[in-house]
């Protein structure tokens, strides 16, 4: 201790220590900017708690949290600032009177939020785990609702300057890469899909794009193989799934078949002709299949050679049968050989028949669409077992719906194809070269294969 210190009278000394150690203690305190550092670790709103930001902040301020505020706020719009939030999630047995209740929000306000319309009464509907946000201010007053509706859009239910409160939906926006896939079939194009990387629905896009060429149920063989362009979908850097098939090829027995997605939604051939037909070249999902097309097939039951003028189609019972084209009822009934059975008159003289149904959905004289759910499939009439039996037959011959030239949708024209033409050519341009690139990676893996063993 310094020599004048020494001299000072008791009191004055145990008033410097004080001071010392009072100094300290703040040295070693956090400084503010390291506060501010660990309340923006995390962005998420905690449940429970309550959280306060600072009130009329100048536009180029920066936020400075208050102690109490132990998270980061920067998903708050700014008409947020100085509101005291409470976060409460929804369990088994809470009503929304309850939730109102315990974020200290009266009847009267809930009520006056459900008077709003339909978007608002979604909040009586709320699941065990779901999260309401309140907005209280000062004087206890809710100036703010949110619910996230789910992961894209949240419901905004804010007080406007007369009292009243206005409702909006915030979308957020998703972001779209494109990513590559391809696959050889080995066991099956299901399997090759999933292989691939490519989700449920979209092999079933896949099939459902090519379905006017190919039927997957006859037509798919070992060696066959397909590549897609797709968007893989992102919400604030988060991945939500696989999206939209933009571009794909599919090789089915030595024929190549490519197809475009244009900004209507359908697909499209490179020369802008519509992938759409007017006939589908199964009218069941692809399943395994009992004959081919064969007139001199021998009959299982009678046990002769009679025509077989069409194919059957192995599936469950009940599974959906689904009109080839657009056309007209012109028989739905039974008997002993058929079963239950449809007769379909299309445009162009052409005939579509359905036999062995187990249930029929429509009657005759009805209208239907290509795809429409005509009935079920079953094993009534004169068969061995559950199948499909379908017939094509034009100006009265039967024909092989897997081979028959079909007629097509109306094609692009003008301006509105050329334009499609310049993306066409852009989107095969990529798609070639990410096959190019995963064939020549094929190939070098194989090399050190080779080379290792």
């Amino acid at each position: 201790m310094p020599h004048f210190v020494a001299q000072l009278p008791s009191r004055h000394r145990l008033l410097i220590l004080l001071v010392s150690l009072f100094i300290a203690v703040i040295l070693l305190l956090p400084s503010e900017q390291a506060s501010a550092s660990r309340a923006n670790e995390s962005n998420a709103l905690e449940v429970g708690k309550r959280y306060t930001v600072p009130l009329d902040l100048p536009t180029e301020a920066p936020i400075t949290v208050l102690p109490e505020l132990d998270e980061s706020l920067d998903d708050l719009p700014l008409a947020a600032f100085g509101l005291t939030w409470t976060v409460l999630e929804v369990q088994t047995g809470d009503i929304l009177a309850s939730l109102f209740r315990k974020a200290g929000v009266n009847q009267q306000t809930m009520q006056q939020i459900l008077d709003l319309g339909k978007s608002t009464r979604t909040l009586t509907r709320l699941f065990p785990g779901e999260k309401l946000e309140f907005g209280l201010d000062e004087q206890g007053q809710l100036q703010q609702l949110r619910y996230a509706v789910d992961r894209l859009t949240t419901l905004e239910i804010s007080r406007q300057a007369d009292g009243r409160f206005q409702v909006a939906e915030v979308k957020k926006t998703i972001e779209a890469r494109q990513q590559f896939a391809t696959a050889k079939i080995r066991s099956s194009f299901w399997a090759a899909g999933l292989n691939a990387g490519l989700s449920e629905a979209q092999i079933m896009l896949l099939a459902g794009i090519f379905g006017w060429d190919i039927d997957f149920a006859l037509d798919i063989r070992a060696g066959d193989s397909f590549s897609v362009i797709f968007n893989a979908e992102y919400v604030d850097g988060e991945y939500l799934g696989r999206g939209q098939i933009i571009a794909a090829q599919f090789s089915n027995q030595g024929q190549v078949y490519q197809a475009i997605r244009h900004t209507d939604g359908n697909y499209y051939k490179p020369d802008g002709e519509s992938m759409r037909q007017a006939f589908l070249r199964a009218p069941v999902s692809f399943q395994y299949v009992s004959s081919n097309f064969n007139p001199r097939r021998l009959h299982p039951v009678l046990g002769t050679v009679r025509a077989h003028n069409g194919t059957d189609y192995v599936a469950p019972v009940g599974t959906p049968i689904m009109a080839a084209g657009d056309g007209r009822v012109t028989h739905s009934a039974y008997n002993s050989v058929n079963g239950h059975y449809v007769f379909i008159q299309h445009a162009n003289n052409i005939v579509t028949k359905y036999l062995h149904l187990s249930k029929r959905d429509v009657k005759s004289g009805d209208r239907v669409r290509q795809g429409q759910t005509i009935g079920r499939l079953g094993a009534t009439g004169r068969v061995t077992g559950a199948h499909l039996h379908y017939e094509f037959l034009q100006n009265g011959v039967h024909r092989n719906p897997r081979t028959v030239k079909l007629p097509q949708a109306t094609p692009l024209g003008g301006a509105e194809r050329q334009a499609f033409l310049q993306q066409a050519n852009v989107v095969l341009a990529q798609l070639q070269s990410q096959q190019q690139a995963y064939l020549a990676q094929q190939s070098h893996h194989n090399a050190a294969q080779t080379e290792a063993n």
